[in-house]
């Protein structure tokens, strides 16, 4: 079955390629494994100085990669560039600070395990699956690539099949940044061949970002042949705002954490829980910002909000909102699909939601926020960690023992105080419970496929 790209703004298919037979798939694989055996032998100014020129091409031809970006998921062209420059700083980052982050690492008093000499080295695992979404087809994918391939392990992107064109430009990118041939490599297939590349012997290791069903499959299979994973799995962030807080800023930052990326991010904001000292005023600020978002054709410099990715992820918005307000929730603003071709679906505001509703419980891939009001730090923090995933968290206060509380007992990989959760290559990326497990990067990501291996010198004779 052919791999489509198809644009959600239009629905038009814009290109097809044809899925990798198996043959061709085993083909790859060996070249990965052949590859392997010579590039974890390269040096780190090597591998720094192709990645640094992964950094320029992707710098250059910024607007081009964009725009393809955009047509294939339908973020506004303004934040797909934003996304590029991210990809760019990734390769820097890593490029700068790899060799550092995988330093040997010795052993202060070895004799006190009678060594003359003891330490930790890193070393690469060799070829690792990477299995990604289509929500930020170029920085989801870089995050792992950076990272592995500075480390000296090679790369398989199995990427979303709605995002190929995506997917071809990341091993395009790498062929022409100078690494060698078969480092790094996409693999167009379906997700139904996933079990069998990840039962490769070839394949040391895998990272999926994606669904909790996906996770949980991608987990069952590696652990059936012992083979490390990296998880990152959806979230429903909690966005809590206390009475000591800046309300006017939190509303601004609000309107701006959950319609990012047209709201389709596991990080993005999804609960918003107010003191009710403020919640008035909060609920003002933030329904105006969110009815003033101007949603539009993601091509439009002056658009906010694109549309969802496809059709079917317009609907599943659409059937968790008209399920929480049959069951008694209150729109503030939005909640119904505009009159147009594409994708679409406004900026939206529920407030009643319980846990009868779907929402409550479920993630909300899609602009549309979830307004709880609450009496206490206690209360705020127990509403925030009832839920089953645990990615991000945001937390506004000027109060310094709700802020301590609130690094201390929201459940989560990630607490942003005052200000909107975000990744930075610089800070280690995860989360807990349905969320996944293990960290994307800064030193932490780097060493996820790399051997810890313990080096142990005895003395002379």
């Amino acid at each position: 079955m052919p791999i489509a790209s198809v644009n959600p703004a239009t629905g038009e298919t814009l290109k097809e390629f044809d899925a990798l037979s198996a043959k061709e798939v085993d083909e790859r694989l060996a070249r990965a494994a052949a590859a392997f055996a010579t590039y974890r032998l390269t040096t780190f100014a090597a591998r720094a100085r192709w990645m640094q020129a992964a950094a320029e091409i992707l710098d250059d031809e910024r607007d081009h990669v964009a725009a393809i970006l955009t047509a294939e998921m339908g973020k506004p062209i303004s934040q797909a560039r934003a996304e590029v420059q991210k990809c760019a700083k990734g390769c820097r980052f890593y490029a700068e600070h790899a060799e550092a982050f995988l330093a040997d690492e010795p052993l202060a008093r070895p004799a006190d395990v009678g060594a003359a000499h003891a330490y930790v080295r890193h070393q690469p695992l060799g070829p690792v699956l990477a299995i990604m979404p289509w929500n930020f087809p170029l920085w989801q994918a870089m995050r792992f690539a950076a990272p592995a391939l500075m480390a000296g392990n090679v790369g398989l992107l199995k990427h979303a099949s709605n995002v190929p064109q995506s997917a071809l430009f990341l091993e395009e990118l790498f062929q022409r940044a100078g690494f060698p041939e078969g480092v790094f490599q996409t693999l167009l297939i379906g997700s139904e061949h996933v079990e069998a590349v990840l039962r490769d012997r070839r394949v040391k290791a895998a990272t999926l970002t994606g669904s909790v069903a996906a996770g949980r499959a991608v987990a069952a299979t590696a652990g059936g042949v012992l083979k490390h994973t990296v998880l990152e799995l959806g979230g429903s962030d909690p966005f809590v705002v206390m009475a000591s807080a800046d309300v006017a800023k939190a509303a601004t930052v609000a309107v701006k954490a959950r319609t990012q990326n047209n709201g389709e991010s596991c990080i993005a904001a999804k609960r918003f829980i107010v003191h009710e000292t403020v919640a008035d005023d909060f609920e003002r600020a933030f329904v105006a910002g969110m009815r003033a978002l101007t949603v539009g054709d993601p091509m439009d410099e002056a658009t906010d909000v694109g549309p969802l990715y496809s059709e079917q992820g317009r609907d599943d918005v659409e059937v968790l909102v008209a399920d929480a307000v049959e069951k008694g929730a209150t729109v503030l603003c939005g909640g119904e699909r505009p009159a147009r071709p594409g994708a679409y679906y406004p900026p939206t505001v529920v407030s009643g939601v319980t846990p009868e509703m779907r929402m409550f419980g479920e993630e909300v891939f899609g602009p549309v926020a979830a307004l709880y009001r609450v009496n206490s730090v206690d209360e705020a923090i127990g509403l925030a960690n009832a839920t089953d995933f645990g990615l991000g968290a945001n937390a506004w206060t000027n109060d310094e023992g709700e802020r301590e509380r609130f690094v201390r007992d929201l459940d989560a990989g990630l607490v942003f105080v005052n200000g909107m959760v975000a990744s930075y290559p610089e800070l280690p990326f995860g989360g807990v419970k349905d969320s996944g497990y293990g960290r994307e990067l800064s030193s932490h990501g780097i060493r996820e496929f790399c051997n810890v291996k313990t080096v142990w010198i005895g003395g002379g004779s």
